[in-house]
């Protein structure tokens, strides 16, 4: 038995701030201490608080550093592990109190938060089964297995009310039935871990921390459906998670809970790993199963639906990380359990990967129907540089603005797309009063266009010529006529195009329409950006009254626009400025400003 455990994220956040260098210098003085026997360091999942890696905590006492550098270890271990005292100093400052720390779920990030899907992400060893299965893991699926017939494992996530976490919320156990309805020689169980949305980071760090609940959620669909056969297609660019899943597998297959008679049950299911190119369109389904099959990631038109003809033409379903990793809890504790928590349409909880313009950048788990002014002010600490919330973005491309006479709309699946967003994957992105609303929608629209498959028509010409007109809004040489015609383009691309892709495409430019069309006529009528964000519409301009002419400016200048003499006011030639910036950002003065 150890007297403290030291837990150190091993999340691909903290792992780019050098957390490995962090636990080897860990075990390395802990030795040379003498405590080897008495404390251990766990490599863990995501803590949630990305912006402070690397991060560590120790218990019993709960405390939370932040920011640790090799540097620190030193201390933290002559001081806290040898002679128990903790080191205020680099204790994450929202837990400190005069006389002690307060626990991490006290904090303002924490205290609204409810983890369901995240429950073990920064608990246990994601690259040991024997910690998955001290938190009660593959419970559920020897009680699914040996207590319940299939029938009855698609009732009781049918009554949970659980929806897909992947986008549009199609629900679960629904999609489980129609599978287990078609009869065939084999089936498939998928998972999508393509998640390919900007800003989005759930699912990477469900199987970062947590692997082993999708194999053993998906050993469950399996089961229910009467598949033997899984396949979990995560992108490459996920080293951590494509490593962690391997060990997972690999464990799960030596302990029995992959491959035949599992459980003595006589249930045969076995796992394999896919992996994908980077595709935004593979987190298409029937794309996402083409791919499986060895071909170029192409969407396939819809019927038959993948429950009916699916992966190699077979009876398959498909849900993405979060799905599955709410699966097994709900059959362990029941469908009133799960639906105890949310709103009357939307169940559970959901897990956003909070961006942008917010103080606490993380991960973050709610219960449905918390508004957006909990999430981005509460949890997420609000704007910083006291600037004023302008937008929020949810449901990446696919998804849409929610300005800020929304802010106290409950988040759920209804009331996002009623205000003419959508759920999504999870990533929300947050915009203050500095951020050009025409130029996200642009910025969303380039990606898109970017990943479009090119297999239709509507989507492959139709977005290309959505973000030209975008494109001549920003350079100032658009009219309103055009304005017009963007509007009815958008809608005939949501119409026409063969898969989700193509159809919520448009979704970045109808939201920004809908709540910041005066911004869209400010560029096109009045040829100025309010953000002064756009370049073409922006004159970088030095204030006679301000400037001393120290020639620092003109010194940094990289193209050599900025002309004058030593302590007179400098000027800026506007034919050959870039608008880079950079005399902004080195002026001590305040003395240029965007116009």
């Amino acid at each position: 038995m150890y007297r403290s455990h030291v837990l150190v994220c091993g999340g691909t956040g903290c792992t780019s701030s050098n957390s490995q260098q962090i636990i080897d210098a860990l075990e390395t003085e802990i030795a040379a201490a003498g405590l080897a026997d008495e404390v251990k360091v766990v490599k863990t999942g995501c803590f949630g608080l990305c912006a402070l890696g690397p991060i560590m905590i120790v218990y019993p006492e709960g405390s939370f550093y932040s920011e640790v550098k090799p540097s620190d270890v030193p201390e933290i271990v002559q001081e806290h592990l040898l002679k128990g005292r903790i080191v205020k100093r680099l204790l994450y400052k929202e837990t400190v109190q005069e006389n002690n720390t307060k626990s991490l779920n006290e904090t303002n990030f924490y205290a609204k938060q409810h983890r369901v899907a995240l429950r073990n992400c920064g608990v246990i060893n994601p690259e040991n089964i024997d910690e998955y299965i001290a938190v009660d893991g593959y419970e559920a699926l020897g009680k699914a297995l040996t207590e319940m017939t299939p029938q009855q494992v698609i009732d009781v996530i049918l009554d949970s009310g659980l929806r897909g976490r992947g986008g549009a919320g199609f629900p679960t156990g629904r999609k489980w039935s129609f599978a287990a309805a078609n009869q065939a020689d084999q089936k498939y169980v998928c998972c999508n871990a393509d998640e390919g949305d900007p800003g989005a980071f759930m699912d990477r760090s469900v199987l970062e921390g947590d692997p082993h609940v999708v194999i053993e959620a998906m050993a469950i669909a399996g089961y229910a459906i009467g598949a033997s056969q899984g396949y979990i297609y995560v992108r490459a660019e996920y080293p951590i998670a494509v490593h962690r899943l391997q060990v997972a597998i690999k464990q799960a297959r030596e302990y029995g809970l992959l491959g035949k008679d599992i459980f003595g049950t006589g249930f045969d299911f076995d796992i394999d790993l896919r992996l994908g190119a980077g595709a935004f369109v593979c987190g298409e389904e029937t794309a996402l199963m083409t791919s499986i099959e060895g071909h170029r990631g192409e969407p396939r038109p819809r019927p038959p639906f993948p429950a009916v003809k699916g992966l190699f033409q077979k009876p398959t379903i498909l849900n993405n990380v979060e799905t599955y990793a709410n699966v097994p809890q709900i059959i362990l504790k029941g469908a009133d359990w799960f639906k105890s928590m949310g709103t009357e349409k939307s169940k559970g909880t959901k897990v956003f990967a909070l961006g942008g313009k917010i103080k606490n950048t993380g991960l973050v788990e709610v219960p449905m129907g918390t508004t957006l002014r909990e999430i981005v002010e509460e949890i997420g600490g609000g704007i910083p540089n006291g600037k004023k919330f302008k937008a929020a973005q949810t449901g990446g491309p696919s998804g849409g603005c929610i300005p800020a006479e929304h802010l106290d709309v409950p988040i759920d699946y209804d009331n996002l797309i009623a205000i003419g967003s959508m759920m999504g994957s999870g990533g929300l992105i947050v915009m203050d009063e500095d951020t050009c609303m025409v130029d996200i929608a642009k910025f969303f629209l380039e990606f898109t266009v970017d990943e479009s498959c090119g297999k239709c028509t509507p989507c492959r010409v139709g977005t290309r010529r959505l973000y030209e007109m975008l494109d001549k809004i920003t350079r100032g040489e658009a009219t309103l006529e055009d304005l017009d015609k963007m509007e009815q383009l958008c809608y005939y691309i949501k119409a026409n195009s063969l898969c989700g892709l193509g159809q919520t495409a448009p979704n970045p430019v109808l939201s920004t329409l809908r709540y910041f069309r005066d911004e869209y006529i400010a560029h096109i009528v009045d040829k100025k950006c309010p953000a002064g964000v756009c370049k073409h519409l922006m004159q970088v301009t030095i204030l006679t009254d301000k400037c001393k002419g120290c020639t620092l400016c003109a010194r940094t200048c990289p193209v050599g626009a900025i002309e004058g003499k030593v302590k007179v006011p400098h000027v800026v030639n506007q034919a050959k400025c870039i608008k880079c910036g950079a005399c902004i950002e080195k002026c001590k003065f305040g003395a240029i400003v965007k116009k």
